[in-house]
């Protein structure tokens, strides 16, 4: 690829040299440049590209693409370009590497269905159950998330919600070879923010709800700033299907340029839920309601509450634009299971004599998931909702003191144990959410070490209870002092039950 193909879509002038010369490869990572390859400096939060520059020329780099609001020419020895280095400038050097990453891999999104979604909650399971609906109905359909990237039969775990541009094109790239149709992927504010999804024009953008987080000095400096980079998906979209029920949808829509279609219970939507009825037994908790609008018919599913129901009425949004069949829809709403999201144990397969109450993992981790998902239980009216939980080392401490009183408030009683401590002490962690426990009546232990903290709920369970692991979901680490270890609450659960 030429060098003037690659930078084809950016806004830039070239400083130096000739945009003639091949290109034999692109990256933003100075120690993968090889040579005749394209760097894209990035001033990240931890490092700057741009004092790379000398370093990528030494390997021997044909394309470099500098800040125009930086002063890179300092990071040239005595000042100069060399000759065989092509220099182009940009003002956005995040979004110049997008377009460039799309420009690289033959822009693979306009070869499938492309479809995102934006939201605080919901993002990871509607991912699954669109993709399970598509896939039940024939449509061959990736997927990039929270948890995994899957490709065909390929299931690669993530690092990211949203990765970096070069990950997605290369992705999407894989996809179209390995025949899929459509991709369903989470598209984070933060990947919004750092334009990690510039040049894709989604066929279908999603907005599944917002609430106050990721809000702090490594995050969004405001609410309204979380908001606002939200909404940009609905103007990089050509149908958008939000969530008439949530308060902020008008300002999410705001500026969008896209047709718009609407789910919820609110007589409002496109699409509605009615007649809701609980489904509960031991180890089991369901749902189901009727849908209206646009589509009509029953729903049945395996998970509980408000949020499962909102999840896939999104999902049966999506997938009517694909025609798909009925009974094949229901059918895969209900079969679909996501790790770590309301993930109930099945005790009897483990220990049938220790049924009679209900164990789930789930990713909440922070106090608005964690109190949807504990209203929603309270609904099944079990005899107890314990609570197990910690919060993340390194990160806002208002989160601390928040989740601590929803559990205080809402479980009958917490125990509270490290998640991922990261460089903090983990009893610093659990003295902030006790604070935060202490603001309400609720009981709690403290258990610092969460497979003892598990084993404790396990060994104390009584009949009729329903026992929430909360904050790690699908992760299968505990991150110590920059170390991870493997740690998996399923395993410790089932470890804890047989």
């Amino acid at each position: 690829m030429k060098i003037s193909n690659i930078i084809e879509k950016i806004n830039a002038s070239v400083i130096s040299g000739s945009c003639d010369a091949d290109v034999t490869g692109l990256t933003s990572d100075s120690r993968k440049v090889t040579a005749g390859g394209a760097f894209v400096c990035i001033m990240g939060a931890v490092s700057n590209g741009h004092t790379y520059i000398q370093d990528v020329i030494g390997r021997g780099a044909g394309l470099i693409v500098v800040s125009s609001k930086y002063d890179y020419m300092q990071h040239f020895s005595d000042a100069k370009i060399p000759e065989n280095v092509t220099v182009v400038e940009t003002d956005d050097t995040r979004l110049a590497y997008a377009l460039m990453s799309a420009a690289w891999f033959g822009y693979p999104a306009e070869k499938l269905f492309t479809i995102g979604i934006t939201g605080t909650k919901g993002k990871t399971t509607t991912t699954y159950m669109i993709r399970n609906v598509l896939e039940s109905c024939g449509h061959k359909t990736g997927l990039i998330g929270t948890i995994e990237t899957i490709i065909g039969d390929e299931h690669k775990p993530a690092h990211n919600t949203t990765p970096e541009s070069y990950e997605i094109q290369e992705s999407f790239a894989k996809m179209v070879e390995a025949g899929c149709e459509a991709v369903v992927m989470e598209v984070s504010s933060q990947g919004l923010m750092l334009n990690r999804t510039a040049g894709i024009q989604f066929n279908i953008g999603v907005f599944t709800n917002i609430e106050p987080d990721h809000i702090g000095p490594n995050e969004h400096s405001s609410f309204e700033d979380y908001l606002s980079c939200k909404a940009k998906l609905f103007r990089q979209c050509d149908i958008g299907i939000v969530n008439a029920d949530d308060e902020h949808v008008d300002r999410i829509l705001a500026n969008a340029t896209c047709r718009v279609e609407k789910y919820g219970f609110s007589e409002t939507a496109d699409i509605r839920a009615a007649d809701k009825e609980l489904l509960y037994e031991h180890g089991k908790l369901g749902t189901k309601y009727h849908v209206s609008g646009l589509v009509n018919l029953d729903i049945e599913l395996c998970m509980p509450g408000n949020f499962s129901i909102y999840n896939s009425l999104c999902a049966i949004a999506v997938t009517r634009h694909f025609n798909v069949d009925e009974q094949r829809l229901k059918k895969a709403l209900y079969d679909v299971r996501v790790r770590g999201r309301i993930d109930i144990v099945d005790l009897a397969e483990v220990n049938a004599s220790r049924r009679d109450f209900t164990i789930m993992v789930d990713y909440a981790h922070n106090a608005m998931a964690l109190e949807s998902l504990l209203k929603t239980l309270k609904e099944y009216n079990p005899k107890r909702i314990v609570t197990v939980f910690g919060c993340g080392g390194n990160r806002d401490r208002d989160r601390r003191f928040e989740m601590g009183e929803v559990s205080g408030r809402l479980s009958d009683f917490t125990i509270i144990t490290s998640d991922n401590p990261r460089n903090e002490e983990p009893e610093a962690i659990i003295a902030d959410i006790v604070t935060g426990i202490s603001r309400t009546s609720g009981r709690h232990v403290e258990i610092a070490d969460r497979r003892e903290a598990i084993k404790y709920a396990v060994d104390n369970a009584q009949p009729g209870d329903v026992i929430v692991v909360a904050g790690k979901g699908h992760e299968d680490y505990q991150e110590i002092k920059g170390v991870k270890h493997h740690m998996d609450d399923r395993e410790l659960i089932i470890e804890a039950v047989r």
